[in-house]
């Protein structure tokens, strides 16, 4: 009997783990004889096509891609290092800060720019600006807001079209949310009071960019501040319009690092190149904004220790506190 209960709770473990993902997919190669898992935070219809790529292109390897949200992945991989082969995530803090403690293996790439590499351990292989959606029906016949100040005085004009109706991150929960509201309001003190209009509104929060403009399709909401603008070009339709603000923009890499305890080190850094190599070719198969080594980054979030400011528990505790006193009315 105890044994008929131990395989029941090992069965139950097991679907709950399966479903434990935001989404789990397998690439297969032609003829896999290894597969490469990937801890990744980018979605998997965005992220397929540069995976069977290189599925394509190395039949030899499979790729099990595992989604999760920014702050999970560093979770996920502080846990259990070995059992992960590549880390891709937009939180480009919590990434650089998993290479500084010795997480990512040191590997060659001389031809990589040396703006988008971290200690030869972490990588940059896309540049995405964070943006402005809206939902064009909310501003029928009115100015579309073109600067974060023009956001403040279009939602203060008018509250009752916007009460209820515009969403952000959740930088509790969200480790890219966290990255662009910490940028943000080292930028531009701006930032600070569009987080009280957007607390007066009854802002709606949401973990990730795919959320936020699901609901801008809907129409449940009418803006979203700091969504991801490739995910947003990716699905936009002509109910919405993104808008890259021209006070200044936020702008991220999305990074790549291989586990330094991978087993499969040749396979996961045949992964990596493969991205990095699809940025220097200009691969169009790919959504996503491949970082182009010839690019000007000079208004591209750093791969640098300015990242880790906002990283440590009390510089961290007070923004939060912060930011929870603007938002959380």
């Amino acid at each position: 009997m105890r044994k008929i209960i131990a395989l029941m709770l090992c069965c139950l473990a097991g679907v709950a783990g399966a479903q434990d993902w935001e989404d789990q997919k397998t690439f297969a190669g032609a003829a896999s004889e290894i597969t490469v898992r990937v801890l990744s935070s980018t979605d998997t219809s965005v992220f397929a096509p540069l995976i069977q790529s290189f599925v394509s292109d190395n039949p030899s390897i499979s790729v099990e891609y595992l989604v999760t949200g920014t702050a999970d992945v560093d979770r996920r991989f502080r846990a259990d290092p070995a059992e992960f082969d590549v880390v891709i995530s937009s939180a480009m803090d919590l990434q650089l800060k998993l290479a500084n403690d010795g997480f990512a293996a040191v590997l060659d790439t001389a031809d990589h720019p040396d703006w988008a590499v971290w200690r030869q351990s972490l990588f940059g292989f896309t540049i995405e600006p964070a943006a402005i959606v809206i939902n064009r029906a909310a501003f029928d016949g009115v100015a579309v807001p073109q600067t974060r100040q023009a956001l403040i005085e279009a939602l203060r004009t008018r509250p009752d079209v916007f009460q209820g109706r515009v969403g952000t991150y959740d930088v509790r929960r969200s480790g890219l949310g966290y990255l662009f509201a910490t940028q943000d309001a080292r930028a531009s003190d701006t930032y600070w009071r569009l987080m009280e209009i957007l607390g007066g509104l009854n802002v709606r929060l949401y973990c990730c960019s795919g959320d936020m403009i699901n609901d801008l399709g809907e129409g449940r909401i009418a803006v979203a501040y700091n969504v991801l603008g490739s995910y947003a070009k990716a699905r936009i339709d002509d109910r919405l319009q993104v808008i890259l603000p021209s006070d200044f923009q936020t702008t991220m890499m999305r990074t790549v690092l291989v586990s330094d305890l991978t087993e499969k080190r040749p396979a996961a850094i045949a992964f990596l190149q493969h991205l990095l190599a699809s940025g220097a070719q200009k691969d169009a198969r790919a959504p996503l904004p491949l970082l182009d080594p010839t690019a000007d980054a000079t208004a591209t979030i750093g791969l640098d220790p300015a990242l880790l400011t906002y990283l440590d528990t009390l510089k961290r505790r007070n923004f939060l506190k912060a930011w929870e006193d603007a938002v959380i009315q």
